[in-house]
């Protein structure tokens, strides 16, 4: 919380207007409405640098605020809020009693300012969660695909785990196309050639054209899609070559690969303004909400206050990092037994976010003591083998060798010989 101002403004944030307040320690207030253009933030801008105010506050609605972020932060103080902190008490609403609401917290400072994303963190942050919801599209675009399949009857599901590998999708494209048995086999892996007479006995001679057009749809989205992932992928790669450093100090954290670092890194932003890994996990939605009254203690599930981005791609990590050996595997076999599947792995999550804090902070790389060495298998030898000993079979072993290197030199004479 800040200390307490004598004059303030707050303002109502919507998509094509704002609505400021200005208001002083004595009650005097004055309203103005303007649209949301660049001509009109300024005139904002003029009024309230007239108005001597000493900040402005205003809600983190969708990304309305930006550009009023962008027009008023190099010339005032700015509180950026967040709604569920700052709710108006049941009652009457209006744009101006929410904008009066923001300013008299402004004036007392009761607003805790959210964290604002700038340059480079902002435009790494972007282009994840724009690659993000891509991948989403393209499932459900997946999803239209399996749908009309089970329509078409077309069992191919059974025949192989994805359809969409480089043996299922060659054959889609093909039904799609209207291709032969012949055609198609020649898009197909050798490996999968094998196996085509169980491929094509699923699928059925007849196929609505209603259907193929649908298919062939949602294939050519599913091929977009793809393209412009890699493109910002592409992109993603030349941003992140700025910070190689943290990258690899968080890749080598188990179950975190490439797109996972590269997410945290754009969610978390500068590490350092969290004093320690509690803090960031709390920032996070990942500890658990509190509730106490009296004699009442009650601990819920977590929070889910902060990024969801974040949590998601943490989850996903946690998923990869239990299926391998070392210590977030033992920590999660720890909990199992007296939690759920799901709670467990959040507790993974919130365990991985702290080391990765704890990694970035003191510029370290992960090393996991109790990560499993894997076994060699070594065949056993027979027992005469055991009796001569190692050293007199590597012996015999290279007296053998020098023998077969004698005999082929001897047959190259006699070829030169006989010619």
């Amino acid at each position: 919380m800040t200390a307490k101002r004598r004059k303030v403004c707050g303002i109502d944030v919507h998509k094509g207007f704002v609505v400021a307040v200005t208001l002083d320690c004595e009650g005097n207030s004055e309203t103005k409405k303007y649209l949301q253009d660049l001509d009109s933030l300024t005139d904002l801008r003029e009024w309230v640098l007239k108005s001597n105010c000493e900040s402005v506050a205003f809600e983190s609605t969708a990304d309305y605020w930006r550009p009023l972020y962008a027009v008023l932060e190099p010339h005032i103080p700015i509180t950026v809020a967040n709604a569920y902190h700052i709710k108006h008490i049941p009652g009457k609403k209006t744009d101006i009693t929410d904008a009066y609401w923001i300013a008299e917290l402004e004036l007392n400072g009761l607003i805790s300012p959210s964290r604002i994303f700038k340059g480079y963190y902002y435009d790494l942050r972007t282009l994840t969660r724009y690659r993000e919801t891509l991948v989403n599209n393209r499932t459900d675009y997946k999803n239209k695909v399996h749908h009309q399949l089970d329509l078409c009857g077309i069992r191919l599901c059974k025949c192989m785990k994805d359809i969409f590998s480089k043996t299922g999708y060659p054959i889609l494209k093909g039904i799609t196309a209207k291709k032969s048995q012949e055609e198609i086999l020649e898009y197909l892996p050798a490996k999968s050639r094998k196996h085509a007479d169980k491929f094509f006995s699923a699928i059925p001679s007849d196929i609505p054209e209603n259907n193929l057009l649908v298919l062939e749809s949602a294939l050519t989205m599913i091929d977009n899609i793809n393209e412009q992932i890699k493109q910002v992928e592409e992109r993603i790669k030349f941003l992140v070559n700025q910070r190689r450093h943290e990258l690899r100090i968080l890749m080598s954290i188990p179950g975190v690969g490439f797109i996972g670092a590269t997410t945290l890194l754009a969610e978390i932003g500068n590490v350092h303004d969290f004093s320690n890994s509690d803090k960031l996990a709390k920032w996070a939605g990942l500890t658990p909400s509190v509730y106490q009254s009296a004699n009442t203690n009650y601990t819920g599930p977590i929070t889910k206050q902060g990024s969801p981005h974040l949590r998601r791609i943490l989850v996903e990590c946690s998923h990869a990092a239990v299926r391998s050996s070392g210590t977030l595997k033992n920590y999660f076999d720890k909990l199992r037994p007296g939690k759920c599947y799901k709670k467990a792995i959040v507790a993974v999550a919130r365990k991985l976010l702290r080391i990765a804090w704890h990694l970035l902070v003191n510029d370290e790389v992960f090393i996991d003591d109790e990560a499993m060495s894997k076994d060699v298998w070594i065949p056993k030898m027979p027992s005469k083998m055991k009796k001569i000993g190692f050293e007199k079979i590597i012996e015999l072993l290279s007296r053998g060798a020098e023998m077969i290197i004698q005999e082929e030199g001897l047959e190259v004479m006699r070829l030169k010989l006989d010619t």
